[in-house]
Formats: structure tokens, sequence, C-alpha cells
């Protein structure tokens, strides 16, 4: 398997994959002609032509055989074209020494707090695949992509995890609070936010902070949680640094997590090497390798070992990485757990 830039030819595939989504991706409709103007988009954005507030990096898992199988993206900044909302997460007191009462009642405030910062987004692996080195390897390619080339980011990176909502796409947290605001189904409003309409979240979304003890049981239930295909997804990025701090998304209640971009582990420990071909061992562990290139960028993962300044894989993976040996990677153990090579330090 290869992380690269998404292409025209990569549509039909972006097609299925984002119909298998269900609600909740909101940057992955299932729309032929939003879908094309994204991929266009990120062609422009890969060949340097895109500001940083419009800069949309996309990727693909693709299989040796060609199979486009997953999706995950990286957004330069948010909020810098247009609004980027989210629920602050807050705490209100009232007291009355005379009656011998306190309250301490959360509260929910709609702000722009994220505006500027780089996002991951879109994150999506076909269910059939989702075994192995896939998983990892989709979400955290983009992370040697941001240490190669921090220039293009902000200096936080934030993530809006998806929220919860049951077997029928039913979000507790919609139908406890966004439907009396916008009186439409869940899914309607999840899919005009990722055809990018989001005008009618300030026209329509009160502006005043909305306690919490007002929405139903099932509503503050879901205060932070995410949807449990999400559950694994959320569990990598804390384990490279990423927290949730008291941020919410608006529909579904979902937590924003978020990390300074130069703390992120695999922005931190990896490091430029020569790429050498040979036997990685069979105690070997897995490495994220990327080719460190812009529009022609591959990243892989695969057993590799550390030798005299040199990174050692075998021939399959230097093919997939379309180099050669002496070429420069960069790389950095695939797993948080792994042991520090000593060289790598």
């Amino acid at each position: 398997m290869i992380v690269r830039p998404v292409c025209r030819a990569d549509l039909p595939a972006l097609l299925e994959l984002a119909r298998s989504a269900g609600t909740g991706l909101t940057t992955l409709p299932a729309d032929p002609a939003r879908l094309e103007h994204r991929v266009n988009w990120a062609e422009k954005t890969f060949a340097g032509e895109a500001e940083r507030a419009d800069a949309d990096y996309l990727f693909v898992l693709e299989s040796d055989a060609g199979e486009v199988v997953g999706i995950s993206a990286l957004a330069g900044a948010v909020g810098l074209r247009e609004p980027w909302y989210n629920f602050r997460v807050g705490l209100t007191v009232g007291a009355s020494q005379s009656l011998s009462i306190n309250r301490q009642m959360p509260t929910l405030f709609l702000g722009n707090d994220m505006t500027g910062n780089s996002e991951l987004c879109s994150l999506f692996l076909h269910a059939g695949h989702r075994s192995g080195l896939n998983g990892r390897l989709l979400s955290k390619a983009r992370f040697l992509f941001l240490a190669e080339f921090p220039e293009l980011f902000g200096d936080k990176v934030i993530a809006e995890m998806r929220g919860y909502s049951d077997a029928q796409g039913v979000s507790p947290f919609w139908e406890g609070l966004g439907r009396h605001f916008f009186k439409m189904d869940f899914s309607r409003a999840d899919y005009l936010t990722g055809i990018g309409n989001k005008a009618f979240i300030a026209e329509l979304m009160p502006k005043f902070p909305f306690y919490t003890c007002f929405l139903p049981e099932a509503a503050r239930a879901v205060i932070g949680r995410v949807h449990p295909n999400t559950e694994p997804a959320l569990g990598m990025l804390k384990a490279e640094g990423f927290r949730h701090q008291d941020f919410i998304d608006i529909f579904d209640g979902g937590p924003l997590i978020e990390c300074e971009t130069a703390n992120i582990r695999a922005v931190r420990d990896s490091r430029s090497l020569v790429l050498a071909i040979g036997t990685p061992g069979e105690d070997a562990p897995p490495y994220l390798i990327h080719n460190r290139q812009l529009a022609g960028c591959r990243i892989t993962a695969a057993p590799a070992r550390v030798a005299a300044g040199t990174l050692v894989v075998d021939q399959q993976t230097a093919k997939r990485l379309q180099l050669t040996a002496g070429d420069q990677v960069r790389a950095v153990p695939l797993s948080a757990r792994a042991p520090a090579n000593k060289e790598l330090i």
C-alpha cells in the first residue's frame, strides 16, 4: 500500500468511498460535481498554486494492484475564507449565599477559536481493508508530509472527530439541539456543510451561551463522544500527542482534538536518511517512509532498520516509493510505542 496525492482518475473510486461512508463525514460528500471540484483543487494545491487559506492536500491509499481504498486530507488553514464554527464547552456558576445554593452548569459557546489552524480531515478507509498497517498508514502519512513541508501549515493542527450517531444515522446531539434551530434532518445539514454551504450556520445558530441542562439526557451523554467507527482513529491521534480541549462539533457534538505541530510525535521524531536496499531483518519494526517529494509524494509503511545513517528497506518498498538506493527519505517508527533507534535521535 502507498499514500499518494489524489488525481482525476480517482474520481469514480472516491464517489464509491463517499457513498459507503454514510452520514457524518462532511468533507467527503457523495456529490459528483463537488468531488470533482475538490479533486481539481487538490491538484492545484499539490502543484503549489493555492494559498494556505485554500490549500487542500487530499491523499488516497492505493494498493499494489492500483485500487483506491481510502482517503485522508490536510487543510492548510481553516476559517480564513469563511467562518469555521465550533462549540466551546464552558462552565457557568450561579451562587446564592443566603439560600446556600451553588450551581455549576456546563455551557456551550458558539465561536471561531480554531481560525487559522491546519486541519486533519476526510479520513476514511473502506471497511474491507481495515486490517494490518492500512489504517495507521493512511492516518499518519499526513504527519510525515507536515514534517517535510512545515512552511505550508500552521503552528497547530486540529482534527474534528466524527460524533456519535446510531445505526440509522441519527445523532442524539443534533436531535436535542440542532434540529430546533435548523428544522431539517441531520443528514441534510451534514450534506450542506459538505458541499460548502455554511452560511446557514451563522444565520440560524444562536449566538448566546446555551446551558446543556436544557438538552435531553441522550444529547448530553454524547457531548465529546466519537462514532464507534472513529474510536480507533481517535486512539491513534491521542498516541501522537493530540488532546481534547473542550471544543466540539456544532452538529453532532464530536470532540475537536488539537496538538502543536512541532509536538506531534511523528513530526518531532522523524528524520532524513539515505535509502539503502537490502534485508531489514525478521524483527525489523514497521517505519513510516516518505520520498520527500511534494507533487510526486509517495508514503508507505514497511519493515526497516537504521544502519550507519541509512534506512534499509527491501526492494518492494523502494519500488513503492519510486526511489533507488542513495535517494533521500524521511522516516519515523510507525508506532508511538516502538523503541526509538539511537541513530534517529
